[in-house]
């Protein structure tokens, strides 16, 4: 008989916005985890054991060895981990319904919105070969656009669904890079004591702090090797 895990969760994660997400939500709710990384600038991500939970050779997901009916499950995507764990634990994802579809409705809006975003803007801004000033002008725009958005939620509330959420774990990690994303977080008032707010959550800082180290290691902005990996992705 194969020996029992020593945590009931399995986190495959390398230190990014998304990966953050979900040390955010482990550390907030307590659960106890192990972290496998996935080294995303040396193609981990492409190794078949991960493959096997995670078909889109994208980090986070998760191992749950205490899954439904007492049975393992795996899950991908930062969206569905957040909300799988939000419906495990009953912490951060309400529910009744209307409070629900609140968080749901944000939620969403980072994963198809605020993410891709940020991510093409990071890309164009930072790795891209060339400068292509259409892209860094479309992009930096478009965050500077969303911002806006979650500005003006802000004013009226303390967090994007009233109470603290798995949406604001999911945004927190992507406004944290305003300054690559060419943004002045000044100009955002409500944006800004949000941030602040939720950067000063002790739970937060833990999750974020989870392989800071390997992560200060390697410049993505200078590692051609780790671009190539990161950036010359096509069907195999």
């Amino acid at each position: 008989m194969s020996a029992a895990p020593a945590t009931p969760i399995d986190l495959y994660y390398w230190p990014t916005p998304n990966g953050w997400k979900i040390s955010i939500m482990l550390e907030e709710t307590a659960l106890p985890y192990t972290v496998r990384p996935v080294n995303i600038g040396k193609g981990d991500q492409f190794k078949p054991e991960f493959l096997a939970i995670a078909p889109n050779n994208r980090m986070p997901a998760i191992v749950d060895h205490d899954g439904p009916g007492g049975e393992p499950i795996s899950v991908f995507e930062s969206g569905a981990i957040l909300q799988y764990l939000g419906r495990k634990t009953g912490q951060f994802y309400p529910s009744d319904e209307r409070a629900r579809v609140a968080v749901e409705e944000w939620l969403f809006w980072q994963m198809g919105g605020l993410g891709p975003m940020a991510g093409q803007t990071h890309h164009f801004r930072i790795y891209a070969p060339e400068q292509v000033p259409y892209a860094i002008t479309r992009y930096t725009n478009e965050v500077n656009r969303l911002y806006g958005v979650m500005n003006k939620r802000l004013a009226e509330r303390e967090y994007l669904a009233d109470a603290y959420s798995i949406a604001d774990m999911a945004c927190v990690g992507w406004v944290r890079g305003w300054e690559r994303q060419g943004q002045n977080i000044e100009d955002f008032p409500h944006l800004k004591r949000w941030f602040e707010a939720v950067m000063a959550r002790p739970a937060v800082v833990r999750g974020m702090a989870v392989l800071a180290e390997e992560r200060a290691k390697v410049d993505l902005s200078k590692d051609k090797d780790a671009q190539a990996v990161l950036f010359g992705q096509k069907a195999r």
